[in-house]
Formats: C-alpha cells, structure tokens, sequence
C-alpha cells in the first residue's frame, strides 16, 4: 500500500477500517488472555469468550474484501489478488506439510488460529515479487 498522502481513496478508507480494528483485536486478545488466567470461565461463557477475539479479524477479512471492491486501480487490485492467491496457496501448502509432520512424525502442535496471520505474512511477502514482475 502506498503512503497515506498518496494512496487512492479506497486505500484510505481501507486504513481507516483496517487500523481500528487491529487496535480492538489486540485489546480483546488481551482482556481475553486475561480473563481465562484469573477467572478460568467454563461452558458456554469460555466458548463465548474463546471466540470473542476472531470477530475483529472476521472484519478485517470484511475490509480486504471492500477494499478489493472499492480500489478503481486495476493494476493494484490485480496485484492484491495475485498476492492473495500466492499467500492462500503458500498457507495451504505450509499447514498441509506440516499438519502431515503433525501426524506422522509428532511434531509440535501448531495452533489453527495462526493460519491467517500466516496468510497475511505470505501475502505481505508476495506482493513485492508480484509488483516487480509488472515493472
């Protein structure tokens, strides 16, 4: 993404989207985090809370989805998609290598959740190679 000044108007609005809910996803994981160590909830009020901390990032899956929408770019929008699709392949492949060594070989356990930050990370990465095969 482009500098602030600079960035098209669907960027602008994705930042505006995209950091405020970043900032409620890291005080809920924390206040979550929290709870669980000194109240040790059960039952429904655990499931409820355990799943309290996606809905931030279900809305971040919202925004990269409007902003995919709203970006009138074609060259941007097509570099976010190919980015997408490179960092949802690598994610896949990543959890099925190691889902696999998981269950043969007892490796450690990865928790699921870290599929999307690594779905984000292997985006982030692709995205430069994407663009510099354009230029």
């Amino acid at each position: 993404m482009a500098n602030a000044r600079s960035a098209s108007p669907a960027t602008r609005r994705y930042l505006a989207r995209f950091i405020p809910l970043m900032i409620v996803y890291a005080i809920v994981i924390f206040g979550v985090s929290v709870a669980f160590n000194r109240l040790q909830p059960v039952g429904p009020l655990a499931w409820a809370l355990a799943i309290v901390p996606a809905l931030p990032i279900l809305g971040v899956i919202a925004v990269m989805g409007l902003y995919l929408r709203e970006e009138a770019d074609e060259f941007q929008r097509a570099v976010l998609i190919e980015s997408m699709l490179w960092g949802i392949g690598l994610t896949l492949a990543g959890s099925t290598v190691w889902g696999l060594l998981e269950f043969y070989v007892d490796a450690p356990r990865v928790p699921v959740f870290w599929a999307f930050p690594a779905f984000c990370g292997a985006m982030g990465l692709a995205q430069p190679f994407v663009r510099r095969r354009y230029l």
